[in-house]
């Protein structure tokens, strides 16, 4: 493996245990997509460093669970905006 791909795996696993951060918002913050984050969390990091896997697996789980809170709040958010405007 490449040592940019491995720096960079490294990094967005330190990211997401530190934050608990989304797939999503950890590929915003380094400029990567949503694919290249989920590769590298679920299939790099784990022949990288175990126990950061392991880690990082359980932030990940925890936001999976949650998912649906997260989609039903934006749906309020935004139908209170559109309701504000009329």
């Amino acid at each position: 493996m490449e040592p940019y791909i491995e720096n960079r795996v490294l990094e967005v696993a330190a990211y997401i245990i530190e934050t608990g951060a989304t797939v999503r918002k950890a590929a915003k913050e380094f400029g990567v997509s949503k694919s290249t984050v989920h590769k590298d969390m679920t299939d790099r990091l784990r022949h990288i460093n175990r126990a950061m896997s392991e880690q990082v697996a359980a932030v990940l789980e925890v936001n999976k669970e949650e998912r649906h809170l997260r989609g039903g709040y934006a749906t309020f958010l935004k139908y209170r905006r559109l309701a504000g405007e009329a």
